[in-house]
């Protein structure tokens, strides 16, 4: 599969550049969407922002998360539950209008009511000061994240490539947002790390192609801009293809296999990691035509 993957792009002539206008323009109208839809639908916060219950029990070793999903799932229908270790587990459950403490009863009640020996290792209480600290702390990584990755983009290449690179993971982040708000998958922390993981994945990508363009540019100084972009992203097409499906495949198993804990992460990246691929092709190495690294004057 692979050996076919790598054959059929090897040799590939795609006049990419021929669609830079429409694949900018329908990612400035997908980043306003996403936006709109991010500050009037709202995204649907989890735990980690929005405050709730958080209780780690251990269970006896001969049960499992599903015995204890099943359990829980039956009378409380926003559960959440994640494995520590081998026999700890922890639960999460937003308050939904209940009282904390009236909630925690229950949950010690329905748990006591089908299993013996349970030891409770800590009851938390994730109020929505702490959600805010979390959300403030969530949004500095992130700006710090695109910071150091367009500081390193300018020291490695030149300015023109930090642009390029940078709109391009704005376009990634703020999209991938939309995708959250427009499903109604759970954003919590692990989105965060969602999103990270997109943007690390879409500079990676964006790279391989600027060491190529940035490669051309030495070898062929006087060719034609429009050509060499469309050169360069053809010559590590290949590549890019077969990170992008085995990533891919590997993030289906994660959603068909790892449970309603890794759904919602591994939904999100999916769609970051395709949503990734295309930008490294469409925004971050197309935005150069208009930012010449020769320092050249384009006609649009």
């Amino acid at each position: 599969m692979i050996k076919i993957l790598r054959n059929l792009f090897k040799n590939s002539q795609i006049n990419f550049m021929n669609y830079r206008k429409l694949a900018i323009y329908f990612s400035i109208i997908s980043m306003l969407f996403s936006l709109i839809l991010v500050f009037f639908k709202g995204l649907n916060l989890g735990i980690d922002f929005a405050g709730g219950i958080l209780i780690e029990v251990e269970l006896p070793s001969n049960n499992n998360i599903n015995d204890l999903r099943n359990v829980l799932s039956s009378k409380f229908s926003d559960v959440q539950i994640q494995n520590v270790d081998n026999s700890a587990f922890l639960i999460k459950m937003p308050l939904v209008n209940q009282e904390q403490n009236f909630l925690v009863k229950n949950i010690q009640q329905t748990l006591q009511e089908n299993f013996t020996q349970i030891q409770y290792r800590k009851i938390d209480y994730v109020g929505p000061q702490v959600g805010s600290e979390l959300i403030l702390k969530g949004l500095l990584a992130l700006i710090l994240s695109f910071v150091a990755i367009m500081i390193y983009i300018t020291i490695r290449f030149d300015w023109q490539f930090g642009i390029g690179g940078i709109f391009a993971l704005l376009h990634d982040a703020i999209v991938v947002l939309g995708f959250f708000a427009i499903t109604g998958l759970e954003f919590n922390l692990t989105s965060i790390a969602c999103i990270l993981t997109v943007i690390g994945y879409s500079i990676n990508d964006s790279v391989v192609i600027y060491d190529r363009i940035r490669e051309n540019l030495k070898k062929h100084p006087k060719i034609n801009l429009n050509d060499l972009i469309n050169t360069s992203i053809n010559s590590t097409l290949s590549r890019t293809i077969l990170t992008a499906s085995t990533t891919l495949i590997s993030l289906l198993a994660l959603i068909i296999y790892g449970g309603d804990v890794l759904f919602s992460f591994s939904v999100a990246t999916f769609f970051g990691i395709a949503l990734g691929t295309y930008s490294s092709i469409y925004i971050s190495a197309p935005i150069l035509f208009y930012f010449d690294p020769r320092s050249k004057k384009q006609e649009v």
